[in-house]
């Protein structure tokens, strides 16, 4: 075996990681709620593969079914088939996923809230911090900061040539919601809203008050950091 090769073994574990790294450490130190969506598929995956962590592979099966909706749509059999999943694993997510189905049926009052800026990265960057290509996201908002749903508008550069101001609001026209708030992820790593994002975020804001919806941010997700523009005071008054 070459000495790169036995390297990336050495750093695929991830008990050779910091205890405050670990989902498991991290779980138990700091909760559930402290977790991203990896680190908690990452507990139920409990190993990887000789390249990759368990972290690592539930990062890359979120990437490849475009998040916890995807994953929760994929049937049996295409979970078997992705590397370092067999049919244990796959077993073991579908009834994690499916008993977060039922429990969420049981309680429909319960609704993420979001307050802060942080809300919202901890809603989502599990999903989009990773990707490898720029999403956008709306976040649909009742009059109590609710969220009542969440809309995937586009998937590529995201930039007023692009991406289309109508179709922000497209869902939260027809579900009546009166606020909504943009996130979008830079695969870059740098958080930092462009000259792009600014200009598409006067829009949407101008668009939001014509059709009575209030645009109340504009996220940017990175690997592990993001920027509110609101708090920025980029295109928000």
């Amino acid at each position: 075996m070459a000495d790169g090769e036995r390297e990336v073994r050495y750093h695929a574990r991830i008990r050779d990681l910091p205890a405050s790294a670990r989902p498991r450490e991290r779980l138990r130190d700091a909760g559930p709620g402290a977790l991203a969506d990896q680190e908690l598929l990452a507990i139920l995956l409990r190993t990887g593969t000789a390249q990759e962590n368990a972290v690592a592979v539930a990062s890359r099966l979120l990437s490849r079914f475009d998040g916890l909706v995807g994953l929760a749509r994929s049937s049996f059999p295409e979970l078997c088939a992705e590397r370092g999943l067999g049919e244990a694993k796959a077993a073991q997510v579908q009834a994690a996923l499916e008993l977060g189905r039922r429990l969420v049926a049981t309680q429909p009052q319960e609704r993420a809230v979001i307050r802060y800026p942080q809300d919202v990265a901890n809603l989502l960057q599990g999903e989009l911090g990773l990707l490898d290509q720029e999403h956008m996201r709306v976040l649909l908002l009742n009059t109590r900061n609710q969220v009542l749903g969440t809309s995937d508008v586009y998937r590529g550069s995201v930039h007023t040539a692009v991406v289309r101001i109508g179709e922000l609001f497209r869902d939260a026209l027809r579900q009546n919601a009166p606020a909504i708030i943009l996130v979008h992820n830079h695969p870059s790593g740098d958080p930092t809203p462009s000259s792009e994002d600014i200009a598409m975020t006067k829009q949407a804001i101008e668009a939001g008050e014509l059709l009575d919806v209030d645009v109340l941010d504009h996220v940017v997700l990175a690997q592990g950091r993001f920027e509110s523009m609101k708090t920025m005071k980029l295109a928000f008054l």
